[in-house]
């Protein structure tokens, strides 16, 4: 079983927060393009697809965090310290995917942006991107780990 709950959490891990890192990272640049040219239909169409897709996979990357639980509480690792701090780290992303990604991303599909507001939000997405290649090393490397890694 605990096979099964780690899978699940590896692959919706990939499947889920991969797609948002991408298409937020790629969002800035596109925001900065559609700027340029206020008359492109297919710059605006771009942004609203990128913005869409961060949206529809945080939503799915719940899964992620909940398969992680169920599957450090089957290893017996929901008090080590590598563990502990993937959390937190993970709850910061959420809250700056949340909080000043999502809403930076829809301003800018409204129409309401600048390109200072575009720079601020690479600044945000840089920083979530960050955040989640923490998680992922924490997850690699799980220092004082027992669990054989």
């Amino acid at each position: 079983m605990t096979k099964f709950l780690l899978v699940v959490h590896v692959l919706a891990a990939i499947v889920a927060v991969g797609p948002v890192t991408v298409a937020a990272s790629m969002f800035p640049p596109a925001a900065r393009r559609a700027l340029a040219a206020p008359d492109d239909t297919g710059a605006a169409g771009t942004l609203r697809m990128l913005h869409r897709i961060c949206r529809v996979y945080a939503v799915a990357g719940v899964v992620v965090p909940v398969f992680g639980f169920a599957t450090a509480s089957r290893m017996g690792v929901l008090g080590d310290v590598w563990l502990i701090a993937s959390i937190v780290l993970t709850a910061l992303a959420v809250l700056v995917l949340g909080a000043l990604v999502l809403p930076a991303q829809t301003a800018l599909v409204e129409g309401g942006g600048t390109v200072r507001r575009t720079a601020r939000l690479a600044m945000f997405t840089g920083l979530f991107n960050l955040l989640w290649a923490g998680v992922t090393v924490l997850m690699i490397v799980r220092p004082g780990s027992t669990t054989g890694a």
